[in-house]
């Protein structure tokens, strides 16, 4: 009897354990209202149309050398007479910040946590998919395109004659913060609190092209079409979450573990 009891509590435990791991991978599906959805898909068709209009024109006027990119050499002028100390120290903090060493750090102990602690892997799935998309994409249009970067007399951290369009920085902090702001915030009811989240990306996009721009290793156009593309990215991963979890009143909800009722305001979990 005895050896009967601890085989059935091994049995429980190792069941109990395959069950943890299996609900992680079980993707939740949610009710939301028909309009809601309707707005997201719209959402995610107007982001990635905008998105591919605006890195197309970006590439264009790179390519014939006019258009948005004549404004690259007097921005670059200026910024070379903005220069500080105080200025150039904390660019540089925001260059490492953002950069290829540290930005894929936090964004890893970001995905694991989330992905530990979450009941559903989905949303952190989605942003180390989106990441990982910016990297593949980023890296063919470089090649692609092989603009060289401003000169290296002028880089204030270091010489870097990589090719410089689109910004691998940019793009990386673009697609962390946007994607990372839509997969948290659209879970919650609050709108207000979407609002501040998008605020917050834009003002941590905003202040990483500032610093690429200020120690000299990119053009503007080269951070535009790192936005763009992030745009693009963006659209796609709302067009797929919203496919793939969001139901409407009358449409089944498959999934033992996906949620039946009302969306609720649930984070990161």
């Amino acid at each position: 009897m005895a050896q009967k009891s601890a085989g059935s509590a091994l049995t429980r435990r190792g069941t109990g354990r395959w069950h943890t791991f299996h609900e992680k991978f079980v993707v939740e599906e949610r009710y939301i209202d028909p309009a809601d959805r309707r707005r997201l898909y719209r959402a995610s068709i107007i982001l990635a149309v905008v998105g591919l209009a605006l890195f197309i024109a970006t590439l264009v006027s790179v390519v014939q050398g006019g258009g948005l990119s004549a404004a690259d050499a007097p921005v670059h002028n200026w910024l070379l007479t903005t220069r500080s100390a105080a200025a150039t120290a904390f660019m540089i903090f925001l260059a490492v910040f953002f950069g290829p060493i540290a930005l894929p750090i936090i964004v890893l102990v970001v995905i694991l946590i989330w992905g530990f602690a979450a009941k559903h892997a989905w949303r952190p799935i989605l942003l180390a998919a989106a990441m990982l998309t910016g990297v593949i994409v980023s890296q063919i249009i470089l090649h692609i395109v092989q603009r060289s970067r401003p000169p290296v007399d002028q880089m204030l951290f270091g010489a870097d004659q990589t090719f410089s369009f689109p910004s691998g920085h940019v793009l990386g902090a673009c697609d962390f913060l946007l994607v990372g702001a839509y997969l948290i915030f659209s879970r919650r009811r609050n709108p207000r609190a979407a609002v501040f989240g998008f605020i917050g990306a834009g003002i941590g996009i905003t202040l990483a092209i500032t610093s690429r721009l200020y120690l000299g290793y990119h053009w503007p156009t080269d951070t535009l079409a790192s936005f763009s593309l992030s745009l693009l990215i963006l659209g796609g991963v709302i067009a797929l979450d919203t496919w793939r979890t969001a139901r409407i009143p009358g449409e089944p909800v498959t999934g033992e573990l996906s949620e039946e009722g009302a969306p609720q305001d649930e984070g990161l979990r």
